[in-house]
């Protein structure tokens, strides 16, 4: 896809070269705000279960849901993700976590299929505002608060907010539910509590984009790739698409499967797979730092055929320490191919485009969440359990074969 012009963006505010104690302040406020609203979208993946007993759906309906999340935020990226070069971080970020706090407020008061489905899409629409937001808001924040350090510090802290904060959230939810007589509504107060405090810390953090000035024409995000460079992003979006199909599985269905199948009752149990999965995908990324794209590529699109076959092979067996093991391979195996990803989009893209390219890959990303879950809950309903995870499993090798061969032949073009 060609690149496509887009409306000047706000500058940055000047950099000084002192370092600010205000701005060192503010990115740990805006990392506090970031990790505790991915928490909160991560939330309600043990939850699934209570609400099937109470509300009587089956698998279908809870991936359904989730995809509803999945569309939020990948509607909301194309539509607002850009908008803080405009407007400023602050004023796009404070309207996304306003919008989670609504949506833990729609999960308070009902339980119903309907309303489960507005309050993720709800949150959806502002995890994806706030997800570029806060990436770069944390990065100018830590080049005010040190102007000579090296960007790894904002860089390993908008990581550990984002998957470590998905992974986060299940795991608090798990032991809420086993520890309180309500978990569907203590959940989600304890996180609108803790998001409405956020809120209330973004008074304080300073501005790093000057809002622009003069006229404007809204469109949405454009994505922007340079001929050249079209072979390694489609390369890298069948990386993303894969990689987060499976990260769409551990926070939609595994729960399920953990409870009906291998017959692991706790949620708290169920919670903490979840963030296995993630916290695994997290410190393989903080532990590969200084890598290329091509050898994350390497790493993870090896780690990953054997992670989703163990996965296949615990619910067929059934077996708990199968799924613990296959969680932690999947979980650093697409961590470090969609980081791979991410750096390989950032190396092929031309520098005033890389904002678009990003935009164009985690939307895909992002319906790779939702996509192929929401096929295996259909297959649930309607074929017996193991043709429907054997035919999953079937369908992400051959995803994952694909994504190798791409990035095989992307790479002359990739330089």
């Amino acid at each position: 896809m060609g690149r496509v012009s887009t409306a000047p963006q706000a500058p940055l505010l000047p950099r000084t070269a002192s370092p600010s104690p205000h701005a060192a302040r503010g990115f740990w406020v805006v990392a506090y705000v970031f990790a505790t609203t991915l928490a909160f979208s991560g939330a309600p993946a043990p939850l699934y279960v209570l609400y099937q007993r109470e509300q009587g759906f089956g698998p279908l309906a809870v991936t359904v849901v989730f995809g509803a999340y999945a569309v939020g935020v990948a509607l909301s990226l194309y539509l607002a993700g850009h908008l803080s070069d405009r407007f400023g971080r602050r004023r796009v970020t404070a309207p996304a976590v306003v919008l989670n706090v609504l949506a833990a407020l729609v999960f308070l008061a009902s339980h119903e299929l309907l309303w489960l489905l507005v309050a993720r899409f709800t949150s959806g629409l502002g995890v994806g505002m706030l997800t570029a937001t806060a990436t770069a808001h944390l990065t100018e924040l830590h080049r005010s608060a040190r102007p000579h350090a090296s960007p790894a510090l904002a860089t390993a802290v908008g990581a550990a907010a984002n998957l470590g904060g998905i992974g986060l959230g299940p795991l608090v939810a798990g032991l809420l539910a086993e520890r309180t007589a309500d978990p569907l509504s203590s959940t989600y107060l304890v996180f609108a509590v803790l998001m409405a405090l956020g809120l209330l810390g973004l008074v304080t953090v300073p501005e790093t984009v000057a809002p622009a000035t003069g006229p404007w024409s809204y469109r949405p995000q454009r994505v922007a790739v340079p001929p050249h460079a079209r072979a390694g992003f489609r390369a890298a979006g069948a990386v993303a698409f894969t990689g987060f199909a499976l990260f769409g599985f551990f926070t939609s269905l595994a729960p399920s499967f953990l409870s009906g199948t291998l017959h692991e009752g706790s949620h708290a149990v169920a919670g903490a797979v979840t963030a296995l999965v993630f916290g695994s995908a997290a410190a393989a990324q903080a532990l590969t730092g200084s890598w290329g794209s091509a050898r994350l590529y390497r790493a993870g699109l090896g780690l990953l055929p054997g992670g989703v076959v163990l996965v296949v092979a615990a619910i067929l067996t059934p077996s708990f320490p199968l799924l613990l093991a296959g969680g932690l391979v999947v979980g650093a195996g697409a961590g470090l191919a969609f980081r791979g990803a991410v750096a390989a989009v950032v190396g092929l893209a031309e520098p005033g485009g890389r904002g678009e390219s990003l935009a164009g890959l985690f939307l895909i990303a992002y319906l790779g969440l939702a996509a192929p879950v929401v096929l295996l809950g259909a297959l649930v309903r309607f074929a017996p359990l193991g043709p429907s995870i054997t035919g999953f499993g079937a369908v992400v090798l051959a995803l994952l074969a694909l994504s190798a061969a791409l990035v095989r032949s992307a790479r002359p073009a990739a330089g």
